[in-house]
């Protein structure tokens, strides 16, 4: 039996077949987020029609504690409204 890990942002994660998926990017109570490809997030259709050839949607991180939003190209170490580390801070559009 395999040794069971707790994913971290940035840990990479792999399908059962041994496939490479992508690395952890942020969590929720469902589970976590992966990036696909390096740099790129994936996402729901809802997201890829959200207005992104017009410009409109925005990429921000999000604190799933408390739903604190901040720029992305400004990720802080901890929540800087309810200080959670890191690990709880994830991608997010913001439309």
């Amino acid at each position: 039996m395999a040794e069971s890990t707790q994913p971290t942002v940035g840990m990479t994660v792999y399908a059962e077949d041994g496939t490479e998926l992508g690395s952890v990017r942020g969590f929720n109570e469902d589970g976590f987020f992966v990036t696909t490809r390096e740099g790129i997030a994936e996402m729901s259709i809802e997201h890829e029609r959200a207005g992104h050839e017009f410009g409109e949607a925005e990429l921000m991180w999000r604190c799933s504690d408390c739903g604190e939003m901040g720029d992305i190209d400004e990720l802080p170490d901890s929540c800087p409204n309810c200080g959670t580390e890191r690990e709880a801070l994830y991608y997010w559009i913001e439309d």
